[in-house]
Parts: structure tokens; sequence; C-alpha cells
């Protein structure tokens, strides 16, 4: 019986499942704004039972974001940084992409930090090999996850998951993804009905990627800001890469 376990790993509270008894990689999943480590959790035993015997090799991470969302009404909601919602709405109303995308959000820095002592505490746990890991997230989990891939103070993932997640700090991201991703592959996944993250500002980020010659699997479906059960499999799938490595 799998049986998650409670950590702190670096400055962050987690959720950690092993798929067996001694994982040799691992797969770090940030949550959205509003949500908690609990949200995202239960994708490990669907990954788990997709990867089937070659699941005793991984570990999943399902860390905790910093700050809490209480003072606004959500008493178990975090976020990884502030987000006023209120403009978010504005700009996607007036169609304003291009400040969204510009929009270095206060409080990525120590985010990407955070997120980049985790992986580098679970790197040297398991001596697995730099980079030989994977990394991802939904919405502003998806958004930290790309930022700590590109801009962190680790090797990048070997595979990295962006579910529902959308364009910013885009000049700072683009001048490094050609060099920082050259070893990844990415799956991206968005509803084409998202009321909250433009599927536009999704196909921004995968032309990004494309023109850039990353790998990537870009994966559409008719429905809202959710993860989607096609996203679920086909994530996990490339998940199975890390075994090799």
């Amino acid at each position: 019986m799998i049986k998650p376990q409670r950590r702190i790993i670096g400055q962050l509270e987690c959720i950690v499942v092993d798929g067996g008894s001694a994982p040799k990689n691992f797969v770090v999943v940030c949550h959205g704004y509003g949500a908690n480590h609990e949200d995202l959790a239960p994708l490990s035993l669907e990954w788990i039972s997709l990867l089937g015997d070659q699941s005793i090799d991984y570990r999943f991470i399902f860390p905790n974001a910093p700050h809490s969302l209480a003072d606004l009404g959500m008493p178990f909601g975090r976020a990884w940084w502030p987000i006023n919602m209120a403009r978010l709405a504005e700009m996607v109303q007036a169609s304003a992409f291009d400040e969204l995308h510009q929009h270095e959000p206060p409080g990525i820095d120590s985010a990407r930090s955070a997120l980049s002592e985790l992986i580098s505490q679970a790197v040297a746990e398991l001596g697995c090999e730099d980079g030989s890991y994977g990394l991802g997230g939904f919405s502003q989990g998806a958004m930290l996850s790309m930022d700590v891939a590109l801009r962190g103070e680790v090797v990048p993932p070997s595979v990295l998951l962006q579910f529902s997640g959308t364009m910013i700090c885009q000049d700072a991201w683009s001048a490094v993804v050609g060099d920082r991703l050259k070893q990844t592959s990415v799956f991206q996944s968005h509803g084409t009905l998202d009321p909250i993250l433009p599927f536009s500002s999704a196909e921004c980020v995968k032309e990004m990627l494309k023109d850039s010659e990353v790998k990537v699997e870009f994966h559409s479906f008719d429905g809202p800001h959710t993860i989607d059960t096609e996203s679920i499999s086909k994530s996990g799938m490339m998940l199975k890469d890390l075994r090799a490595l």
C-alpha cells in the first residue's frame, strides 16, 4: 500500500509519494494559485498506475506554496506569489496580452529560489544524476516550474510538465530557453475554453519553445482551466523517459 509522507524539503512543506522502497529519480509538481499541495497529490497514484512496474524507481514531490491566502477568504489556499486577480481579469478581457506576457511578478525570485533549493536537496538525497528529474505544475505552478527550468540555480529537468500555464517574463525566458532546455522534453496542455489564462498565451509559450528547437508536445482540449484525463496519461508516458537516464 502506497502511503504518502509529509516532509519539509528545503524551505517547503511537501507531500512525498514513493512508488517503491528505493526510488532513483523524482518528479516535483507545483499546485496553482488558491490551492495547496493536497490538490495535485492524487496525480502520483495515476502516474504510478500508468508506469506499472517502472514506478518503483519514482518519487513524487508536491510542495506547498509559501504564502497563505487565509486573509483573502481562502483558509487552505496558498500562493507562490501574490496575484491581483482583478487586474489579471482586466488584462484578459482587454486582450492586453503583451502586458501579461512581459509581467515579472513580485515574489517570483524568492519562489524560484525556494523551489530550486528543494530540487537540489532531492537530487542530493537520492543521489541521482543532475537533470534526471521531472518538474512541472498547474497554472501558477506551471509558470514557476518554467521559470525554475529557465532561471533556477539547478540543472534543468529532463521532463518539464506545463498544465494550463501562460507566458510571463517573456524577454528573460526567451533569452535563455534554447540553451537551458536543449536536453529537456516539454509536455504542455491547455483548454481552448480557459477563461482565466488564455489559450492564445499558451500558444505563445509553445511557439517560444519551438522557435528555440525545444522538444515540445502540445495537447489542446475542449475545456476550461483544468487538467484533463488525456493530459495525465500523456504526461505519465513522458515520465517514463526519466527511468532511462
